[in-house]
């Protein structure tokens, strides 16, 4: 990784992000809060409907709404990372051996991404005790290991695209692939709120 030099956002930014911590002006409520910072991601009705249980939790926090947009997201990851491994191991001579590359390829990179994802996670804890620069150096990190694992999951599904397109994978693998495409989105939405850390 970079030097943490390389990371330190403007001394504004400091006090941008010390103030993430108390409740957001003119929101009436954890939910309504939820709703409006969904609308500035990729996936609006996904963010909300996926968030929206934890409103309770989130309050009215930006911080917290980022910790548990990323919890989200690991869970997700994990649980189609177990599923590629799982349509590896399952995996025959029919598949031919273009798809088993592919999928043994993706779930390699599916491990990546959750690991990724637990990078960033771990940095977003870090983000409520954290003051000053280490505030922002968290932030910083934590968007670095989300956008790695959005990367991640990208080359897996450009992977598992050619060879089921090609028609050499079977259901299972056309499954898989969706499931890359729709964990992508959450990390996508993960990365957008904590984007809004920063910017």
């Amino acid at each position: 990784m970079a030097s943490q030099g390389a990371f330190l956002f403007p001394t504004f930014l400091f006090f941008f992000l010390a103030g993430c911590r108390t409740p957001a002006a003119g929101v009436g409520n954890s939910t309504e809060f939820i709703r409006e910072a969904c609308g500035g991601t990729l996936y609006p009705q996904l963010c909300f409907s996926s968030l929206v249980g934890y409103a309770a939790v989130v309050q009215r926090s930006d911080v917290r709404l980022s910790q548990v947009a990323s919890n989200v997201t690991l869970a997700r990851v994990r649980s189609v990372s177990a599923n590629v491994s799982a349509t590896l191991a399952g995996a025959g001579a029919a598949a031919g051996p273009r798809l088993r590359a592919a999928l043994r390829d993706c779930s390699e990179m599916l491990s990546d991404a959750a690991e990724r994802a637990g990078q960033a996670a771990e940095a977003l804890r870090a983000v409520e005790s954290a003051t000053g620069p280490a505030l922002a150096w968290q932030v910083s990190n934590a968007m670095t290991w989300m956008s790695a694992a959005l990367t991640d999951e990208d080359t897996c599904a450009d992977w598992l695209a050619a060879p089921t397109a090609a028609g050499g994978g079977d259901s299972k693998a056309g499954e898989v692939y969706r499931r890359v495409r729709e964990v992508e989105k959450h990390t996508s939405i993960a990365l957008a709120l904590i984007h809004k850390l920063g910017f």
